[in-house]
């Protein structure tokens, strides 16, 4: 089946979306930074079960397609996402998805199903953290200037933005997101994770330079019933590297 783009309002923003299959269980794709279901999905949207699954894939506002607005982040920016995503999926008139979200997708995937219960049936995270510690800051400092980061990574975002957008809208993302590490406790969306009850799995690459273990461990000891995968040799892509494993993962825990 084929994938079709089109752009929708919702909250007064044109948000672009990819959608894919024809099967009853709909799932929303949560890009991470900078992403977009272009970018972020290219594996999934391919060739995850087109009979069983509705695919959407999603670009938040000021990312890939669904710009303008140009990108901000304010302090409730993962919380805005959230409300984005819920509300476009309830634009395409699904009832009830299940959400799998990467690194900034999977934290506005966690916020997402602890404050719309009713319409989450399954979650999946991977690459994600419910707080910022100093630790983190470092690493994030580490790739604050693009001009440093691999071509093969780099290259995609170049030339959906352009050097100069994506350059400094990750400066600008590397001090949002730093905000967090200023509270006592670095808290994202910790207090959040005892409100999700829908059935969840969390992945971690154990490879992952950008996300510690520590961070997949704590989500998974804060959502009662969850379950945790460690890829031994997973990165941070770990859904792009080793796409046809993560996708027959994700397949069996949706049905």
């Amino acid at each position: 089946t084929s994938i079709t783009s089109a752009k929708i309002q919702v909250n007064g923003v044109n948000l672009h979306y990819q959608q894919t299959g024809e099967g009853s269980h709909a799932v929303l794709l949560l890009p991470g930074m900078l992403g977009s279901g272009q970018t972020d999905f290219g594996p999934q949207l391919k060739s995850m079960n087109k009979q069983l699954f509705t695919i959407v894939a999603w670009d938040p506002r000021g990312y890939g397609q669904s710009i303008p607005p140009s990108r901000d982040f304010p302090p409730d920016f993962f919380e805005r996402d959230a409300k984005d995503a819920v509300d476009l999926m309830q634009a395409l008139k699904f009832k009830k998805f299940s959400l799998l979200g990467w690194s900034d997708g999977g934290i506005t995937a966690l916020i997402a199903a602890a404050k719309y219960p009713m319409l989450i049936h399954k979650l999946v995270v991977w690459g994600a953290n419910a707080s910022i510690t100093q630790e983190d800051v470092r690493i994030y400092n580490g790739i604050r200037d693009v001009s440093k980061w691999s071509e093969k990574v780099k290259k995609p975002l170049e030339e959906m933005y352009g050097l100069k957008y994506f350059a400094k809208t990750c400066e600008a993302w590397v001090d949002g997101i730093s905000r967090f590490a200023e509270k006592s406790d670095g808290n994202i969306c910790q207090q959040l994770l005892p409100d999700i009850k829908c059935p969840t799995f969390i992945i971690h690459g154990e490879k992952d330079p950008l996300v510690p273990r520590a961070h997949a461990e704590y989500i998974h000891k804060h959502i009662k019933g969850s379950r945790l995968l460690l890829m031994a040799e997973g990165k941070h892509n770990l859904h792009l590297r080793f796409a046809e494993d993560f996708n027959r993962q994700v397949e069996d825990f949706l049905q």
